[in-house]
């Protein structure tokens, strides 16, 4: 049994202050200029008490061999898990 799931909901607690319940799986292979860029399964959560979403995207990856969570709310522009990737992407290559 794996505590990915459960580590996520906690992300999604942590980092928006609301209560997720996992509703699914997704996976989502996300290509930039023909390579890929991220593969993987995203998880998605149904939330309750979040003013402006009422789902959130989550997945893990490492990062110098520690677990790292990504966290994305359904709001416009985010209308699924492959949104969700794309708009984490951006952001990180932003942040670079």
């Amino acid at each position: 049994m794996t505590d990915r799931i459960p580590q996520l909901k906690e992300a999604v607690a942590t980092m928006h202050h609301c209560r997720g319940v996992h509703v699914g799986s997704e996976p989502v292979i996300e290509l930039f200029e023909g390579e890929i860029a991220w593969d993987g399964i995203v998880e998605i959560f149904d939330l309750t008490d979040h003013p402006k979403a009422n789902r959130c995207y989550a997945w893990s990856y490492l990062e110098n061999y520690e677990p790292q969570y990504a966290t994305v709310l359904e709001i416009p522009t985010v209308d699924s898990a492959g949104t969700a990737v794309k708009v984490a992407i951006a952001s990180t290559a932003r942040k670079a």
